[in-house]
């Protein structure tokens, strides 16, 4: 039963969706980008923690650019909830999505989707994380979305509703086991949202030079039904309600099978992916977020690095010792 807290954010929420509806979303995005900005000046303690974490992923840039990404990475989050999660259901049907949806480099994910082969589908929170399954599940693919329900049962719902308005299944992941084995086994598509932070027990593996926490699920189902995993986003084009979905990676069972530690090889590499893609848009990504609160058992110890995680990055093909060096040093 919601409870009056519920019921008192839900209403707020439907109204300012309401102050926005007159409006186009261009117009829409720049009073979103205005608020955002009083936001950040009233907000001082998260947009620093913006910026620490951007100094700390980019530790080549200066203060004043640091600075510069965090507050717009602020302001496309307003953005994002103000404006598109809202009006994108409204404006994307299949008569229209073209006027908003483009496609950029998408190499073999294509042929993937319109196989009757199962895979999994993720992304960070980059750009619109929304927009990319809900314009799949539009333009025909199977798509099924896993997803946190929020605490407020209300806006919950509310946003589920909005997702599936274009044939997105939405399934929570509280008891979704038998659910995604069902899935995979039709031969249908899942999507994740990648780059949570999965605790002091999940899968530490190198995110932007330290090793950040990351759930074994995705590496876990990938291993059992022997299916790809592809990364991909959907990043703003300029300062308006437009986008281009991009695949940058398809990680291949014959690309793990032959490592030593193939759930570790999985999640370092999807980590890398989303790292690449957080590289091409760095203002469209959510720095706010506690992505490295949770420490390995090591750190939070105080002990050096263990040989045998050591020998585990060490294997990956794509680490050098600057990036080790990286990786030993405490957050």
């Amino acid at each position: 039963m919601p409870s009056a807290t519920d019921w008192a954010q839900y209403t707020a929420l439907r109204l300012t969706c309401g102050l926005f509806e007159p409006f186009s979303p261009s117009q829409s995005l720049q009073s979103a980008k205005a608020i955002a900005s009083v936001y950040a000046r009233l907000s001082p303690k998260r947009t620093e923690r913006a910026r620490v974490n951007i100094a700390r992923s980019f530790p080549e840039l200066s203060r004043a650019e640091t600075e510069r990404i965090a507050l717009d990475s602020i302001r496309n989050l307003f953005q994002f909830f103000m404006v598109d999660a809202i009006v994108m259901p409204k404006v994307v049907h299949e008569w229209s999505w073209q006027r908003h949806v483009g496609f950029g480099p998408f190499g073999d994910v294509f042929d993937l989707l319109l196989s009757d082969r199962p895979c999994i589908f993720l992304t960070g929170h980059i750009g619109n994380w929304e927009l990319l399954g809900y314009t799949l599940a539009l333009i025909g693919f199977r798509m099924t979305a896993l997803a946190r329900p929020l605490d407020n049962p209300l806006v919950s719902d509310w946003l589920f509703r909005a997702r599936q308005a274009s044939g997105l299944k939405v399934i929570t992941k509280w008891g979704a086991t038998e659910e995604l084995q069902r899935i995979v086994e039709g031969g249908g598509k899942i999507a994740f949202i990648a780059d949570q932070n999965a605790g002091d027990d999940g899968l530490f593996v190198p995110f932007f030079g330290r090793l950040a926490s990351s759930y074994k699920s995705i590496g876990l189902l990938a291993m059992r039904y022997r299916i790809p995993v592809v990364a991909g986003m959907a990043s703003r084009v300029g300062e308006q309600f437009r986008y281009e979905i991009s695949g940058l990676d398809v990680i291949w069972p014959s690309d793990w099978e032959s490592q030593d530690d193939p759930l570790f090889y999985i999640t370092a590499r999807f980590n890398r992916a989303l790292e690449s893609m957080i590289r091409t848009v760095p203002t469209q990504y959510l720095w706010v977020h506690r992505r490295w609160k949770s420490r390995p058992k090591h750190e939070r110890e105080g002990q050096p690095m263990p040989a045998r995680l050591r020998g585990k990055l060490a294997s990956l093909p794509w680490m050098t010792d600057e990036l080790m060096a990286s990786c030993e040093r405490p957050v």
